[in-house]
């Protein structure tokens, strides 16, 4: 979670520079960072500290995706806080199977399976996440290639599946 969260960090901020620069400053001060907080976990192996650290990182990119939909590109808010809401709303359901782990295996004990699938939250935390990553990674894909020029547009496989397709390079 560090790991590619630095990268996403990365990407976002780096993502108004000209092709082929890299920013070797940031890209020691991530790696430097996802080791000292990987050092740390192996050694207090306490995940209060991992969730923090992973916590900055996101709040990070929160940051700057709103800023990029405020100031740069706003025609991107739907993209970017769809994106964020489903993260968050994931981020919900786990804290919510934290909290209360015991009395939902208790509820799903007394219900029909079915209902008692829709309520392992933990599993919820996953499928949210993942989407609401994969969405902030076509956000960034898209944020990146429009600064390029190369025209991004978002389409939908079988009319559900958010893809990005490029448009030749624009030539001035």
């Amino acid at each position: 979670m560090i790991y590619s969260c630095c990268i996403f960090v990365y990407c976002m901020f780096e993502c108004f520079k000209i092709k082929n620069s890299v920013n070797y400053h940031l890209l020691f001060t991530l790696v430097l960072f996802s080791l000292i907080v990987t050092t740390v976990y192996l050694k207090v192996k306490e995940p209060i500290f991992h969730q923090v650290m992973y916590g900055m990182l996101v709040f990070t990119l929160v940051l700057r995706s709103i800023y990029i939909v405020t100031w740069v590109y706003p025609w991107l808010r739907g993209l970017g806080y769809t994106s964020l809401g489903i993260f968050l709303l994931g981020f919900l359901l786990w804290n919510i199977d934290n909290i209360f782990c015991d009395s939902l295996r208790d509820f799903r004990k007394k219900v029909p399976p079915i209902i008692g699938i829709t309520t392992q939250f933990h599993a919820w935390w996953h499928i949210l996440t993942g989407l609401g990553s994969y969405l902030h990674i076509l956000f960034s894909l898209y944020t990146r290639t429009l600064y390029l020029r190369y025209r991004p547009k978002v389409k939908f496989l079988f009319g559900i599946w958010p893809v990005i397709l490029f448009e030749p390079l624009r030539k001035h």
